[in-house]
């Protein structure tokens, strides 16, 4: 018998050690000007910012939103695409390089394909265009996805927590598994790649199909990544005792495959491993990995490099975070002490590039969720932006 080697390294890598707190850079005044990077007291450089378009979904995820009651946010609320571009400029012009668009569900906002254009078509210090990506449900994708892809969408993440018709509608209150099966096969021929495939795992719900899923990922080309359960669900009814663990997610896979864990993740939050078929020596790499976001068992903050932007214009330092920076103010007040309803476009960039970095002065360590203190934030998840 072939003795069956260890793949799995059952100890996360240690985070990044954290540097002394130091001081928040100067802010810039000149229109369109390269700023400091964004670096908070830990020492941590921010490259990525998650755009909520809105708080609106298709679906009633049970971890995220309630059936029924949703108090949406007023459309007046919502930030208008000149207001996103406004915060993404200056953002962009601090070293952010991805921004990546969420919701609720991005795809139900009727001028997204514009917002796509104009983010992609901002610039950094360095000349570089933006990257942007996007987290949908995918039940929109078969009529917009073309127009996304040449409005300069470049990366994509698909919702997907059961192949099971029953299970999905018991855990989105929606019997839309079809529309959401079609829009990955849009998703596959679109020819976006790396294409990524979320799964929020859960005892007693999918728990029992995560190889099942994989393989469904295999075959479409596509990336599964695991997410543990986290407690941001708008009930706040979460417990950790019932949340499928890191460590049981990959002892599931490993019945199946032998994993290979690939090294390197810097600031991305899921580990990855490769996928390989047959034991020991006669293990051949299938081509495919697999990846797991383990933001309870195993977090990553100290390699965080993201800030968030809610739909109605907050900035958070965190998902988990409980306070907030206020941007309305900066984008639809007056910068100036003229009293002037019109703002000049270099203040208003060097007054959000501002709030950016009071944002990140108030930055924590980590989430705290183990801390005896801690408090599950006052929003859900659909209203955070995921």
């Amino acid at each position: 018998m072939v003795a069956v080697p260890v793949t799995i390294g059952r100890r996360p890598a240690p985070a990044p050690a954290v540097p002394t707190p130091s001081a928040v850079p100067t802010v810039p005044t000149a229109p369109n000007a390269p700023s400091e990077p964004l670096t908070d007291r830990f020492g941590r450089v921010h490259r990525d910012l998650r755009i909520s378009l809105t708080d609106r979904c298709s679906l009633r995820c049970t971890y995220c939103m309630p059936e029924q009651g949703n108090e949406w946010l007023s459309r007046s609320s919502v930030l208008t695409t000149d207001e996103i571009v406004t915060v993404a400029r200056a953002a962009a012009a601090a070293g952010i390089t991805t921004f990546r668009l969420t919701g609720g569900e991005p795809l139900l906002r009727p001028d997204v394909v514009d917002v796509v254009a104009r983010l992609a078509a901002l610039r950094g210090p360095d000349g570089a265009g933006a990257q942007v990506a996007m987290t949908t449900n995918g039940i929109r994708l078969p009529e917009v996805l073309d127009a996304l892809v040449a409005a300069g969408l470049k990366r994509l993440n698909i919702s997907l927590d059961t192949l099971d018709r029953e299970k999905f509608a018991a855990l989105t209150r929606r019997d839309r598994l079809d529309d959401v099966l079609r829009g990955v096969a849009a998703a596959q021929r679109s020819g976006l790649r790396p294409l990524k495939l979320n799964a929020v795992a859960m005892r007693g719900v999918n728990d029992g199909e995560l190889v099942d899923l994989v393989e469904f990922a295999v075959a479409h080309d596509a990336q599964l990544r695991f997410i543990e359960q986290m407690p941001l669900d708008a009930g706040h009814t979460w417990d950790r005792s019932a949340m499928v663990t890191r460590e049981e997610i990959l002892a599931s896979l490993e019945r199946r495959w032998t994993l290979r864990p690939i090294p390197g993740r810097g600031g991305a939050p899921a580990e990855r491993w490769r996928l390989l078929e047959g034991r020991g020596e006669a293990a051949r790499d299938t081509g495919h990995t697999v990846g797991v976001i383990a933001s309870v068992t195993a977090p990553f903050c100290g390699a965080c490099d993201r800030l968030r932007l809610t739909a109605d214009g907050q900035l958070r330092s965190c998902l988990f975070a409980t306070d907030e920076t206020d941007l309305v103010g900066v984008l639809r007040g007056t910068v100036g002490g003229d009293g002037s309803s019109r703002t000049p476009d270099g203040e208003r960039q060097a007054a959000v590039d501002a709030r950016l970095r009071v944002c990140l002065a108030g930055k924590r360590a980590g989430h705290g969720i183990d801390d005896p203190g801690f408090l599950q934030p006052a929003r859900g998840m659909n209203a955070i932006g995921g």
